[in-house]
């Protein structure tokens, strides 16, 4: 489902596929992160995504008034995972705000494994 933005000159339709690789980027830039996680539907394994994958570790859930993020991350090792989590946030946040003006009302970080 996509989501239209309004103005005065008509309408920006933003696909959720555009909305997922922009939060994936902007997820990729914080620190701690090693990578975005996809579920293998063969065996139900978390497997790491490549940089060109980057929205398979996203899922964008339309809403009348914004969308709601849920991103599948792994971490680095040694690294505190709630500071992570929170940069992650306010990074995703204000990207996809600042670059689209479509409302983000949450964001979800799942925590898909810690790489050595």
């Amino acid at each position: 489902m996509a989501v239209k933005v309004n103005n005065e000159f008509g309408f920006i339709e933003y696909s959720d596929e555009v909305l997922a690789n922009i939060a994936g980027a902007a997820t990729m830039e914080c620190y701690g992160v090693v990578g975005m996680a996809s579920k293998r539907a063969s065996d139900g394994f978390w497997e790491l995504l490549k940089r060109e994958n980057l929205s398979k570790g996203v899922k964008i859930i339309s809403e009348d008034d914004g969308i709601i993020v849920n991103l599948y991350i792994i971490v680095e090792y040694g690294t505190k995972i709630s500071v992570i989590a929170d940069n992650i946030m306010q990074k995703v946040k204000y990207t996809i705000e600042a670059l689209t003006g479509i409302d983000v009302k949450k964001i979800t970080v799942n925590i898909q494994g810690i790489r050595v």
